[in-house]
């Protein structure tokens, strides 16, 4: 049992040793949540925007606060080979997979932490704000695919990053990809129906509850399609860790 859990507590341990990466799951949260409350307080009795669908407005700060996110997948693996430290820490750790394993555990677990935590405080501001119909027929399945888009976004970047191996160019690709990239994209008519099978569109349309016209999925396919992305990337950047970083 020891022998198992050791990769995961050293994880843990850098985890909490390095400001910029407890500090950042912090932000997320504050992010979503309070750009959310703001919104919500503000303007969501005039907006019909945020209340013909009300998932819309309940995610509103989501939009922002998921480049934390994406930012926090980055930084539990790259700041590893931006430090230069990773070969320590493969010597320490030989089995590739128990290594890598590790780092998944650790990034899923802050990342359905976060999502609890988002989800719980932007459902708050929106009750107390505008109120919601948790009757509707689809909020529990939105309320649920709010909490699980943060791990498997989360997981994504993170073994994207290992594939690329360089911190700084998945921070420069994965972060503004997500935050504007793939939104520009559906904007453009001819890009527009591929734009939707991409792994933050997809994921993100299962948070809604009316259906958007030309997508050609299903709110819940939508989580599918971006678990799908996350277990191809993770595959892949075992693949890396085993041929490139041995």
């Amino acid at each position: 049992m020891t022998t198992r859990t050791h990769p995961l507590r050293a994880e843990w341990a850098k985890f909490t040793s390095l400001r910029s990466l407890w500090t950042t799951p912090l932000i997320a949260v504050a992010l979503s949540a309070g750009i959310t409350a703001a919104v919500q307080f503000s303007y969501g009795h005039r907006d019909t925007s945020l209340t013909d669908d009300p998932m819309e407005g309940l995610y509103y700060g989501l939009n922002f606060g998921q480049v934390a996110v994406v930012c926090l997948g980055i930084l539990l693996i790259g700041q590893e080979y931006a430090s230069g430290t990773l070969a320590t820490s493969l010597a320490a750790v030989p089995d590739r997979l128990r290594f890598f394993r590790a780092k998944l555990l650790l990034g899923a677990g802050l990342g359905l932490a976060v999502g609890v935590l988002t989800v719980a405080g932007q459902l708050a501001a929106t009750t107390a704000s505008v109120g919601l119909d948790l009757t509707a027929p689809g909020s529990g399945r939105a309320l649920a695919a709010g909490v699980l888009y943060h791990p498997l976004l989360l997981v994504l970047c993170l073994a994207l990053t290992t594939v690329l191996r360089n911190q700084t160019a998945a921070l420069g690709l994965l972060s503004p990809t997500v935050f504007l990239g793939t939104t520009a994209l559906t904007a453009v008519p001819g890009l527009r129906e591929l734009a939707q099978f991409l792994p933050d569109r997809a994921g993100l349309y299962a948070l809604r509850l009316q259906d958007t016209p030309g997508i050609h999925y299903g709110h819940a396919t939508g989580l599918l399609l971006l678990a799908a992305w996350t277990a191809a990337a993770t595959l892949l950047a075992l693949r890396t860790l085993h041929h490139r970083d041995a």
